[in-house]
């Protein structure tokens, strides 16, 4: 936190050139001797002008008396010219910055009190001239001259100012450390609830006092993919729209805890697929941050469930099936051949064959409903719905039959293309119907 040694150079120690320096020196010694006075004087006035100190925390009294004393010492030695007590002026003042950073108070209220410092010192200054004008203490002519007393109030500002600057600077560099530790463990410590650590009790409320968030509240993970299309995360559509998350890279992909109000697990997917562009999963919601690594886990599955680039959200509830035959992608091939593989095989009628059969199935087996979402007449969608059982060898009127071709569609886009099916094919035989 060292000051630039080339910003200024450095001060020669003894008088400065001038008709002032002498002067100078005389009020910088006159006031030396009587640094306790002028240190209670301080710390008194920055208590009458600020709660903050005038409270007494984070910062006690002896804490301001000693912190001011030394201020005071480097500022009067710096200010008349004189030796340094310490070997270097500044480090008072740096120590001031780092000091007051580390205890959370404001930088305005520490510069406040630089400025009281200031004034204080200067009225002491003052006083002393009064005294000694046009005695024999008095230094030569000049020390009755106004404009010289108002250069000397000058040239104590111009030291505070230095100082202040000093300690600002120093107070700054601290609070970006102390940022980036701080931010450094809210990493490390969402990492352990992601990991499943959270069980422990102690590592759950460091990571909620770290995230800022409570133990117990409505949570969701998500896990985004990294798409060239979509933001690098979601953080800032949602911090729009008043919902907290905290977002980190992860094996390629985004994973993020988002905290929910009742209500919002809609908004949260609606978010996802229209203001992101993410491909995204999102786990069912939970009420203790300790479930975290679980709820992990069950996003994943959801993703793994979406065609890549899809920048399609899906929720793991909603796509229990589908989770269920990615996990097991013999399964799934394996549906696929027995239920619709003539269907697949029929290449002129397939891609009309399967549209019918999935509108038909969510139509809740109703030609007439499924004719009108598709404008066509009923009897075409009851003939495509009678191909598909001769192609398949299966009764359309069998419930077994239905959930078996419900199923196949959702196997079909996660096996791959139809080299995956062949090699299934070729692995266990082609089932008959």
């Amino acid at each position: 936190m060292a000051q630039n040694p080339g910003a200024r150079a450095p001060r020669t120690e003894g008088p400065r050139p001038g008709d002032d320096g002498e002067l100078r020196g005389a009020l910088a010694r006159a006031l030396l001797p009587r640094i306790d006075e002028l240190t209670r004087r301080v710390v008194d006035d920055i208590h009458a002008h600020s709660g903050t100190y005038a409270s007494g925390s984070p910062v006690s009294r002896d804490d301001l008396g000693e912190i001011c004393r030394v201020n005071l010492l480097r500022a009067l030695e710096d200010f008349g010219g004189l030796p340094s007590g310490a070997g270097d002026f500044e480090h008072a003042a740096r120590e001031t910055g780092r000091r007051r950073a580390e205890q959370g108070v404001a930088l305005d209220t520490v510069l406040q009190a630089y400025r009281r410092g200031g004034r204080v010192m200067w009225q002491m200054m003052a006083e002393h001239l009064r005294v000694t004008r046009g005695t024999p203490r008095a230094v030569g002519p000049v020390a009755g001259d106004p404009d010289t007393e108002l250069d000397m109030a000058g040239a104590v500002w111009e030291t505070i100012d230095r100082y202040s600057l000093v300690m600002a600077e120093s107070y700054r560099l601290t609070q970006l450390e102390m940022q980036g530790r701080q931010e450094t463990r809210r990493v490390a410590l969402f990492e352990a609830l992601l990991d499943g650590r959270g069980d422990d009790p102690a590592v759950a409320a460091a990571a909620a006092a770290a995230l800022g968030v409570p133990l117990h509240d409505r949570y969701a993970v998500v896990v985004a993919a990294q798409d060239p299309a979509a933001p690098p995360n979601p953080a800032p559509v949602l911090d729009d729209h008043g919902i907290w998350s905290f977002w980190r890279p992860r094996s390629g992909r985004y994973a993020g805890i988002v905290r929910l109000a009742a209500g919002e697990s809609g908004v949260l997917l609606d978010l996802l697929r229209h203001r992101t562009g993410a491909t995204a999963g999102v786990s069912p919601e939970f009420d203790r941050l300790a479930q975290a690594g679980r709820a992990l886990r069950l996003a994943e599955q959801a993703l793994r469930t979406l065609p890549a680039g899809s920048g399609e959200a899906a929720a793991f509830d909603d796509r229990l099936a589908e989770v269920l035959l990615v996990g097991r992608p013999e399964i799934a091939g394996r549906i696929v051949t027995t239920r619709l593989g003539g269907v697949l095989d029929a290449s002129a009628e397939r891609e009309v064959l399967l549209g019918t059969l999935r509108v038909w199935l969510d139509s809740g087996c109703s030609a007439a409903r499924a004719a009108e979402l598709l404008y066509c007449h009923r009897n075409t969608v009851l003939n495509r719905i009678g191909r598909i059982a001769e192609l398949t060898g299966c009764s359309a009127e069998s419930g077994e039959v239905r959930l078996g071709w419900a199923l196949a569609l959702r196997a079909l886009p996660l096996i791959g293309a139809d080299g995956e099916r062949a090699a299934v094919d070729g692995d266990l035989g082609r089932a008959g119907p």
